[in-house]
């Protein structure tokens, strides 16, 4: 072999050495790998707090982990509710995973932020949501959609809302669902 052509060898393979290590290197710091998990959600615990229980508008809560990489997908979408529900008696809440620190996005301040939730140390993972009806009953309970990001032509969440505006009763509070979630459970010291 030529020197010449056995350079150019060597510096190819460095160079897709190198380029094999960035891509593993950027994919591991900057992507979250979209782990294909099934999570059962199951809402027979969730209650609403004393303040929110009852009669009243239908009331959606939010379960959110300020440190979920999984809800940046759901934050546009969520907006999009506010808008178009907000005028319509349905109050948002959100319930902050415990010992978590942050705060919301600007267009989500309208939230109300609850403090706690009898029930909620049994949610499997987040991003979440619980809707209750107009009687204060449990209406739905789970993702608001299947698969990696959340919008309005896959979400659970409208077609619940519009059923429970419309006075039908719902009771979707069980299912099982493949997307990005993180863990809500809390690990003690």
């Amino acid at each position: 072999m030529r020197p010449k052509t056995l350079l150019v060898t060597a510096i190819s393979i460095v160079w897709l050495l190198a380029l094999l290590y960035a891509f593993w290197w950027y994919q591991g710091r900057y992507l979250r790998a979209f782990d294909e998990q099934a999570v059962l959600f199951s809402g027979d615990q969730l209650q609403l707090p004393p303040a929110l229980a009852g009669a009243g508008p239908v009331r959606l809560v939010h379960f959110w982990d300020p440190a979920c990489p999984c809800n940046v997908g759901n934050q546009q979408h969520l907006t999009e509710l506010l808008q178009r529900f907000a005028e319509r008696e349905v109050s948002f809440h959100v319930l902050r995973k415990a010992g978590s620190k942050g705060t919301l996005p600007a267009p989500l301040a309208a939230l109300q932020p609850i403090d706690e939730l009898p029930g909620a140390q049994a949610v499997p993972s987040s991003p979440a949501v619980a809707i209750w009806d107009r009687e204060g009953r449990l209406a739905y309970f789970g993702p608001y959609s299947e698969g990696a990001v959340c919008t309005s032509e896959n979400s659970f969440v409208e077609p619940i809302i519009e059923a429970v505006l419309a006075g039908r009763r719902v009771e979707a509070t069980h299912g099982l669902a493949v997307g990005c979630f993180c863990d809500w459970a809390t690990t003690s010291p």
